[in-house]
């Protein structure tokens, strides 16, 4: 079965949506760290503040990193990582250096 045909305002209310509820459930999701995400899909909370703010500038809005984060974690980043941020064991670093070599 092929997607349906949708008008362009549509798809974007639709992408917005699923957009707000991938960051509503990162959110809730404390337990699972950034280092997790980077090893397992390529992406973190972070990557999604950077192509938060990168969109915004394409619109010629400018919108602070920090601010951006705060929008993902919903929170500001410095207190997400004070309260839920752990550090990465040797099987997490080994696998984020696997996967994106040189960084």
């Amino acid at each position: 079965m092929a997607a349906p045909e949708l008008d362009p305002a549509t798809r974007v209310e639709l992408e917005a949506a699923a957009f707000r509820r991938l960051v509503a459930h990162l959110r809730e999701r404390t337990d699972v760290q950034n280092i997790d995400l980077m090893n397992l899909a390529g992406f973190c909370r972070n990557c999604l503040s950077r192509w938060y703010r990168e969109a915004a500038a394409e619109k010629g809005i400018e919108i602070a990193d920090p601010d951006a984060r705060e929008i993902v974690y919903g929170m500001p980043y410095k207190e997400w990582q004070a309260q839920y941020q752990t550090e990465a064991t040797a099987g997490q670093k080994a696998a984020f250096a696997k996967a994106n070599p040189g960084v």
